[in-house]
């Protein structure tokens, strides 16, 4: 979008009292709307997963009064990693941010994406949920919800990955800046970028693979450019948060932020971690339908990329971040014995 387009449409936006502040409030009825603004397409799986029940469960609870309008596709700022700012600046009363994808911001909560920690998106969401409290520190904004993908697969053109000598000098898209010294470790060189350019950079060659979760295949059409598909990586999920401009919560009624709390509540972020559940099992089965070969890597390969990676593991968690340490944060994602 550029500078001109955003500033008609924030104008827009603004005059119809539907973005920034607190949205409108109607001379006659007394309703609020809320922004929700978000860079995926109209059709993910979170619309019918996350934002379209908390929105039916806010009108519910509040008998109309509270309601939320949905900005998906970039329609407020089409950049992943600016979801956040936008947030903070007002553009937006909601927002989702994936804080991997500015994890200098955000170091407690990309650790969920340390190898080992869980594999599906259910597991990966209940971590993150442990360590909610903590990780809630982060942010300048009101977590509504907190949720994450499955772990990453492999996706490769030209290459396929049966082995770890496979992938010595291939390019890969890396899914966060934490993931880099673990698929260097690998003999690959890391290369970040946001999922939505992903697609062209594998097809002209810019890179030679892609680590994404599952999902992200149906998401953004993966399936197409690529030819392989290696199943397992030594990493875990992809956290996602849905925030709340924290200026506009407190300034709700006390009746208002109850209808937001309840709505807002354990159960949405499992929905969020159940949602890429079925968004990963129907990116599988397009990759199968395509024709991309799956490579299912033994355990005795497997064990092969974790020893490469051992040393780095280890060295991480001493890592500080915030005021604990990286190891500190991880016991946190663990179930109590």
């Amino acid at each position: 979008m550029t500078r001109a387009t955003r500033t008609l449409v924030l104008g827009l936006l603004a005059a119809s009292g539907v973005a920034g502040g607190c949205g409108g409030t109607s001379d006659t009825g007394g309703t609020r709307e809320l922004s929700l603004a978000h860079f995926l397409p109209a059709d993910h799986v979170l619309t019918d997963g996350v934002f379209t029940p908390l929105a039916e469960k806010l009108a519910e609870l509040s008998d109309g009064r509270l309601t939320l309008r949905q900005f998906p596709a970039g329609a407020l700022n089409s950049s992943a990693p600016a979801q956040y700012s936008i947030l903070l600046s007002g553009v937006a009363d909601i927002a989702l941010a994936i804080p991997s994808y500015t994890a200098d911001r955000f170091p407690m909560t990309d650790l969920i994406g340390y190898p080992g920690i869980c594999k599906s998106p259910e597991d990966c969401t209940e971590a993150l949920l442990r360590a909610r409290s903590v990780l809630e520190r982060e942010y300048e904004a009101k977590v509504l919800g907190i949720w994450a993908t499955s772990a990453p697969v492999l996706l490769t053109r030209d290459t396929p990955v049966r082995t770890l000598e496979d992938m010595r000098g291939l390019k890969i898209r890396v899914w966060s800046r934490s993931a880099i010294p673990f698929i260097e470790a690998l003999g690959a060189s890391a290369v970040m970028q946001p999922a939505t350019v992903v697609h062209q950079s594998l097809t002209t060659g810019v890179i030679d693979g892609v680590g994404v979760a599952p999902s992200g295949i149906a998401a953004f059409q993966l399936h197409e450019p690529a030819v392989y598909l290696t199943n397992w990586l030594p990493a875990s999920g992809l956290p996602f948060v849905l925030l709340m401009n924290q200026g506009v919560y407190d300034a709700l009624s006390p009746e208002e932020r109850g209808w937001i709390d309840e709505a807002a509540d354990t159960a949405m972020s499992m929905a969020g971690g159940a949602a890429y559940g079925r968004a990963g099992a129907e990116g599988l089965r397009l990759a199968v339908e395509a024709g991309v070969e799956i490579i299912d890597l033994p355990e005795s390969e497997r064990r092969r990329f974790e020893q490469a990676i051992a040393s780095v593991r280890e060295a991480g968690l001493a890592r500080q971040v915030g005021d604990m340490t990286a190891g500190d944060v991880i016991r946190l994602f663990r179930p109590v014995p």
